[in-house]
């Protein structure tokens, strides 16, 4: 199916301004869910490393499932998906206020508000992907400040609802607030079909031409339809002769259904012989796109960028999505009162973390900035300020670390550029769906280790020291990946060999 062209603008800016909100509804709660988090302590009286999952689960199994939700959104649209994704968010919110235990949470809140959010994400990314070419920079940047901004208002506001109708009620209210989301997915109308579709041409003949066309010597649909007349001729001699002489003692009157048998024996075989190439040539697909996505795979592995470029990821991950998640419970375990706290920790990294999204991605821009260097930079920088966290003793020393901690966290921003200098824009697709399962790895144990830290030492502080470490370790291996030449990642990866085959992808969104 062909769409239009983008139209850049128009009804694309109000796809920008739901797919902002839809965002903003859909994380806002379990980007903040550090609130949340302190008063699931209380509640189940569970160690720090097993309440942390919920959070973790909630982040990470949305980048997780990312192969599933492009699969979704591919088939079924935007739209749909989005609808859908709204009664997943709202359902699993609201249902998290019944829970009785942690093991409820980690489904209802973990896996179902997670799974909607991971389809919500890719929804969003791909209708405004659609409605603008040569301003999709700026409209993804904008939608993707919408989670930040949810942040920074759900850690306040998650705050005040527990305080005034208590952790379930909270819970009720968010998710009645996510509902929202199904009158924003109303909007999202998918691009026009072009009014003129090219004639349709037989299943068989369609083959060739939309997946792919083979070198290799094959047998033709003719070849095919002789190898079954062979058959049914074998067939034919096993007639007994009775049979054959009465036919032959018919009348003339009988002619013409013995002619239409013969053509419906011809239109049979022809038909029996279409399907048997179809499913052969659609066979030999699945096994050379696998083929194919294996080899593009340990291809991409063979850059050794790329290689020190995923370690960095998950190691970043484990070690600098906790403090979203567990710095409210650092401030109430280094005893800083509650009348000191000006704004939530949580809303001060979501602030920054929307600052450092524009601000990077601005600086990403400048040609004369290496932006791997600029990447590796904020991973170095974040380390040391997780190894600071140890350290500060007060509400202002916790709020500054936030917020280095918030801008750094923004060089999400960067990382599309980072990966597409490392593996090139042909690859950039197949590259960054990877990152992102190893993302979500990260996300998902990076929680629940510190806690485990703690629920052992009884303490954050050498918790914080592993996670600083893992972050500087990340960064100093890409750095030793790029060096010496920043030629090496602006390299492309060799290109495969010739295959055998050409194939169109299309698009059902």
């Amino acid at each position: 199916m062909e769409f239009k062209k983008s139209p850049d603008g128009g009804w694309g800016w109000v796809i920008v301004f739901v797919s902002f909100f839809t965002q903003f509804l859909c994380y806002g709660s379990p980007l903040a869910v550090g609130v949340l988090y302190i008063e699931w302590l209380d509640a189940f009286g569970e160690g720090k490393g097993k309440t942390a999952w919920v959070g973790s689960l909630a982040s990470g199994v949305g980048l997780l499932a990312s192969p599933v939700c492009s699969l979704c959104v591919s088939s079924f649209g935007a739209r749909p998906v989005t609808v859908f994704s709204g009664f997943l968010v709202a359902g699993g919110l609201m249902l998290s206020s019944f829970a009785p235990n942690l093991y409820f949470l980690f489904f209802s809140y973990g896996i179902v508000v997670g799974l909607g959010c991971g389809l919500l994400y890719t929804a969003t990314v791909t209708i405004t992907c659609q409605y603008f070419d040569s301003r999709r920079g700026l409209a993804l940047g904008v939608i993707s400040t919408g989670s930040s901004v949810g942040l920074f208002i759900y850690a306040a506001l998650q705050r005040l609802l527990i305080e005034f109708y208590g952790l379930d009620g909270c819970l009720l209210i968010v998710g009645a607030l996510a509902l929202n989301i199904l009158a924003c997915g109303s909007l999202m109308r998918p691009l026009q079909s072009s009014h003129c579709p090219l004639p349709e041409k037989t299943a068989v003949e369609n083959v060739p031409e939309r997946y792919f066309i083979y070198n290799e010597k094959e047998k033709s649909l003719e070849e095919n339809i002789s190898i079954l007349e062979k058959s049914y001729s074998s067939v034919e001699k096993c007639k007994s002769p009775l049979a054959n002489g009465d036919w032959k003692q018919e009348g003339p009157l009988h002619k013409n259904p013995t002619m239409a048998h013969t053509k419906e024996t011809e239109t049979y075989k022809k038909k029996v012989a279409e399907q048997t190439y179809l499913c052969k040539q659609l066979a030999k697909r699945k096994w050379q796109l696998y083929r194919n996505y294996c080899g593009e795979t340990m291809a991409l592995f063979k850059n050794k960028v790329f290689t020190a470029l995923f370690i960095a990821i998950l190691l970043f991950d484990i070690g600098g999505f906790p403090p979203s998640l567990l710095m409210e419970d650092v401030a109430r375990s280094s005893n800083v009162k509650e009348e000191d706290f000006i704004m939530p920790l949580i809303s001060i990294i979501g602030i920054m973390t929307a600052v450092g999204k524009l601000l990077l991605g601005v600086l990403a821009d400048f040609k004369w900035i290496n932006t791997l260097y600029l990447y590796v930079a904020t991973l170095i920088i974040m380390g040391l300020a997780l190894c600071a966290i140890p350290f500060a003793k007060s509400y202002v020393t916790l709020a500054i670390l936030s917020g280095i901690l918030g801008f750094l966290t923004g060089n999400w921003s960067i990382f599309p550029y980072v990966t597409t200098k490392t593996v090139g824009i042909e690859k950039l697709a197949h590259a960054y769906g990877i990152l992102m399962f190893f993302a979500g790895i990260g996300n998902s144990l990076g929680p629940p280790t510190v806690g485990w830290f703690y629920d052992w030492t009884q303490t954050y502080d050498i918790a914080f020291y592993f996670s600083g470490f893992c972050v500087l370790l990340g960064g100093f291996i890409l750095l030793l990946a790029a060096l010496p030449p920043w030629d090496t990642c602006n390299k492309q990866l060799p290109k495969p060999a010739p295959t055998t085959y050409l194939y169109k992808v299309a698009s059902n969104v």
